[in-house]
């Protein structure tokens, strides 16, 4: 293993014993809780690479947390070791994402801005990285710098380059991670520039954001054969992990990575709009009947990413309440540019009742991605790829020839609602829509 970083019991620089207390708090028991969080994901298969179970061993991942966020009875409260010293320290030692930073959201409101993802999350992204002793890594979003101190603890601090468009997170990540024994590269500004010096090259870069596009900065950054891995989001619960091979000409093209990601958008990245959805009146709309019987299609993650590739921008959806009962009546999804669909929950023996509208029709698109998804024997994310090209992003099932869905150049991505901020508004006919929270 190439790098050798902070190690329990390491002495800092002004003679404490770095790990051991933060704030009034006694933490001498984390490396007993680190190591059962370790045990926890090696027995669960979330990582099995000797060298980063070391690492997640070693680096004190509660010197990066030193206070996160919890949403309780809707409002946002923070734990910190002053203020609940036994939870946060087991919190920090758990396999659960943390929210780090609150902010001021696209549509207004305060939320989440930054977060310490899920170990479980880490673990899987860094062993997908493939990582070399001689290689160097570019990482976009620096964060609590936890993650940076994962990498420089397997490669050392000179291989490491991390890059954070918040300033203030960088500053602290910096002081946190010398505090923890390390020193990799860090430089404030926008991610989607890659790092900011063009020349500089390397062989991996990870993402810890999503993005609607691969922004060509990375690709062209990243040499010939070198890995970049991220977070590509179409639409609302639509995309996943994908590790693209680089052409070293800001071109590429890989597999997706099965299982789940749900990274926060990278700030810079396109929003949808807060308003503009179109209000739903079934006499304007076509009405016919569906033999698709499943109710949440976007429970099915690579059935829903394949629809939302044919759909119009900004999709939601919901449900429908009876104006009477109140009680789910129908599936709805809308778009910004005023498509939308409603779909019964009720079966007859003509199937679900389906009233679609606007430019496109959405549940169309639904139906025509289930009858793809189910043709090609329901592939997982594995068999789906993506190429980018100077041009266009194309994704695929089973190789560039197969089924092929070309993206526009951009597009907006619909993340999951702000938790505590979902709303129901009363629609044509009586009826009330109730936005879906995840």
């Amino acid at each position: 293993m190439a790098g050798i970083g902070h190690r329990r019991g390491h002495d800092s620089s002004d003679g404490s014993v770095a790990g051991e207390r933060t704030g009034n708090v006694a933490v001498t028991a984390w490396p007993d809780l680190a190591d059962a969080l370790v045990a926890e994901l090696v027995a669960s298969g979330k990582v099995s690479a000797p060298e980063w179970q070391a690492a997640m061993r070693e680096v004190p991942r509660h010197e990066f947390v030193p206070k996160f966020y919890e949403l309780r009875d809707r409002e946002w409260r923070e734990v910190t070791p002053e203020s609940e010293p036994v939870r946060w320290l087991e919190r920090v030692y758990t396999n659960k994402p943390l929210v780090t930073q609150l902010g001021e959201l696209h549509h207004g409101g305060i939320g989440p801005t930054s977060s310490s993802s899920a170990p479980s999350l880490m673990a899987r992204m860094l062993e997908a990285l493939d990582l070399h002793d001689t290689h160097t890594v570019l990482e976009i979003g620096t964060g609590t710098g936890y993650n940076a101190a994962l990498l420089a603890h397997r490669l050392g601090d000179e291989r490491v380059f991390s890059v954070d468009i918040d300033p203030n997170l960088v500053d602290a990540a910096r002081q946190r991670l010398r505090h923890a024994g390390y020193e990799p590269h860090l430089a404030a500004a926008d991610g989607a520039g890659g790092w900011p010096d063009d020349a500089v090259r390397f062989d991996r870069l990870i993402a810890t954001c999503a993005v609607n596009r691969v922004p060509p900065a990375w690709l062209r950054q990243t040499r010939a054969g070198g890995l970049v891995l991220v977070d590509l989001k179409v639409g609302t619960s639509a995309g996943n992990l994908v590790a693209l091979h680089s052409n070293g000409d800001g071109t590429g093209q890989g597999h997706f990575l099965d299982g789940h990601s749900a990274f926060m958008l990278m700030r810079g990245e396109t929003h949808p709009p807060i308003s503009g959805y179109p209000q739903r009146n079934r006499r304007q709309a076509h009405r016919r009947h569906t033999s698709v019987m499943e109710e949440r299609p976007w429970e099915s993650p690579v059935w829903w990413f394949l629809a939302c590739l044919s759909m119009p921008p900004g999709v939601r959806f919901g449900y429908t309440l009876h104006p009477v009962t109140e009680q789910p009546a129908a599936v709805s999804l809308s778009c910004p540019d005023g498509s939308w669909c409603e779909v019964s929950l009720e079966v007859t023996r003509d199937g679900r009742a389906v009233w679609e509208s606007g430019p496109s029709y959405l549940w169309s698109a639904v139906e025509q991605a289930r009858d793809i998804w189910t043709a090609h024997d329901q592939p997982e994310w594995s068999r789906l790829g993506l190429t980018v090209t100077a041009g266009e992003h194309l994704v695929w099932i089973d190789g560039p020839t197969g089924p092929r869905w070309v993206l526009p150049p951009s597009s907006s991505v619909v993340g999951a609602p702000p938790p505590g901020e979902c709303s129901a508004e009363r629609g044509d006919g009586g009826h009330h829509e109730q936005q879906e929270c995840e």
